[in-house]
């Protein structure tokens, strides 16, 4: 299994299980027909709200034989609700309590926004912390203490723009070590990517695939696809391949981190077969000039009228 390398030498999977999205009821038999499949990288989030079923998955996997602790890399992310230094420690203790884990391998900050304690998803400036009342260093000082604590073996983040990093650099006593954000043919992030890693912060790429089974009131009716797009088929084509190996393979050829989502077991073991895919040079040449600029998870979810936060908080400007 390829992978990426931490500082310290600890190994990433570069290909790994998402599971946003995937549905109670569906997610614990892709976790299991994943690690089956030869995966040991899977990817949670506590406001997925299926923690509790990947962590039922992982253990029957540990109980079957299937699979040590030891050689699964597991990532989740801190959510909005909990920016507060207090509910740092006790939002991962209780996902390491749905995930029945004793450890992560990577704690994330999920998105540089902050919503007061037991409100899943902000609508009014109530509900809302503004950077004033819990500045990002201070979540990011309960980031390191869960990491002291030994809770966590790397501490990073999700959706940071390189003025968030920067902030969070400067002030803290271990660097983010990973930044998880969108990235395809369409968004290619170069200049996020060159700058993470100048600071040694390796990548992580979420919707790799486009997102195409989000709900519909978060699409354009506009919006471009990127499995249907006319370079990526012609690649597929080459390539012999499906168009979804060929945008897991084109992270994987820039050395970050992949995690596509699937509830289907063919999908499944398809999307982890694009490691042996070997995109050259002139491939990679064509993704790099497909000449469409899209972002499809745009955050305006979090950038409302009754919001104190703006895109630019979110993205390069």
């Amino acid at each position: 299994m390829k992978s990426i390398t931490f500082s310290n030498g600890d190994k990433m999977p570069v290909v790994g299980l998402g599971t946003w999205k995937s549905k109670p009821g569906e997610v614990y038999q892709a976790v299991l027909w994943a690690i089956e499949s030869g995966y040991r990288h899977i990817d949670c989030a506590a406001i997925y709200e299926n923690e509790k079923e990947v962590g039922n998955a992982l253990q029957k996997a540990f109980n079957d034989g299937l699979v040590k602790r030891e050689e699964l890399f597991i990532t989740s992310k801190l959510w909005n609700s909990n920016h507060r230094l207090d509910d740092v420690v006790p939002a991962l203790k209780k996902t390491l309590k749905d995930l029945r884990l004793e450890y992560l391998d990577l704690y994330l900050i999920h998105w540089p926004v902050s919503f007061k304690q037991g409100v899943s998803f902000a609508q009014t400036r109530e509900e809302f912390f503004t950077y004033r009342d819990v500045p990002l260093v201070q979540t990011w000082e309960g980031m390191e203490e869960a990491k002291m604590m030994g809770l966590v073996k790397h501490i990073g983040v999700s959706n940071f723009n390189i003025a968030k990093l920067e902030e969070v650099i400067k002030s803290c006593q271990f660097g983010p070590e990973m930044n998880q954000v969108e990235m395809h043919p369409f968004l290619p992030q170069d200049k996020l990517v060159n700058f993470c890693k100048a600071n040694g912060i390796l990548m992580t790429a979420y919707s790799p695939l486009g997102s195409g089974d989000r709900a519909a009131s978060s699409k354009k009716s506009n919006e471009p696809s990127l499995l249907d797009n006319n370079i990526v088929k012609e690649l597929a084509s080459k390539h012999m391949a499906s168009p979804a190996q060929i945008l897991i393979s084109y992270s994987v050829q820039r050395n970050i981190a992949v995690i596509p989502k699937s509830v289907n077991r063919e999908r499944i073991i398809q999307n982890l077969a694009s490691i042996e895919i070997n995109l050259d040079e002139s491939d990679m040449e064509k993704l790099a000039n497909i000449g469409i600029a899209y972002r499809f998870i745009d955050g305006s979810f979090f950038t409302g009228a009754q919001s104190p936060y703006k895109l630019t908080d979110l993205w390069e400007k």
